[in-house]
């Protein structure tokens, strides 16, 4: 599966992908977080990923859409988005998403997050997507607003970040598939 933006392709990791997402993932800028990425990340690590990946994908009906994020005009690896514990019953999801350090600041959060918000809710139908983001990253947190999410509520010490071992705050947004209408036609 593949989404197509502007500037970006989101599309499933290949193994020839492992090394290029070693190396970006695996900066301690990045991870720090990311509840579930291990510091230092290695070449085993990305392969690991990428077999979990592809064997989740055959699950039936589908709990986990991983996308990697590819600057077209560099076919370069910038990033990774997805979403998590996808319940069609309930019609909802958990979106996560990481951006390469050296592709910060350019607004391919956005465009990354706004595709996958399109699938979501236009083509899986959910009705509302989570976006847990830990309270001190600041940029994540205003990508969550930017995308329409709403503040629902602060976790105290929900998690531990696996690359530092410290523990976080996570703020919880929610976004409804009528405020993402509404957020799109601003986005554009």
């Amino acid at each position: 599966m593949r989404i197509e933006t502007r500037r970006l392709l989101l599309r499933y990791a290949i193994m020839k992908d492992a090394r290029k997402w070693a190396e970006q993932i695996g900066n301690l800028n990045v991870s720090r977080y990311l509840l579930h990425v291990p510091y230092p990340y290695t070449l085993k690590d990305a392969k690991g990923y990428v077999r979990r990946c592809r064997k989740r994908r055959q699950e039936k009906p589908g709990k986990d859409y991983s996308f990697l994020i590819e600057l077209k005009s560099e076919r370069a690896l910038i990033g990774g988005i997805g979403l998590d514990d996808v319940d069609t019953f309930q019609g909802t999801a958990d979106i996560a998403f990481w951006v390469g350090e050296s592709y910060w600041g350019q607004g391919y959060g956005t465009e990354a997050g706004s595709a996958l918000l399109n699938f979501a809710f236009d083509h899986l139908h959910l009705r509302k997507i989570k976006i847990p983001v830990y309270v001190e990253n600041a940029a994540s947190n205003a990508l969550a607003r930017k995308l329409g999410g709403v503040l629902e509520g602060t976790l105290r010490q929900q998690s531990r970040a696996k690359s530092t071992g410290k523990i976080h705050d996570e703020n919880i947004y929610g976004i409804l598939k009528e405020e993402w209408v509404r957020t799109r036609k601003k986005l554009k």
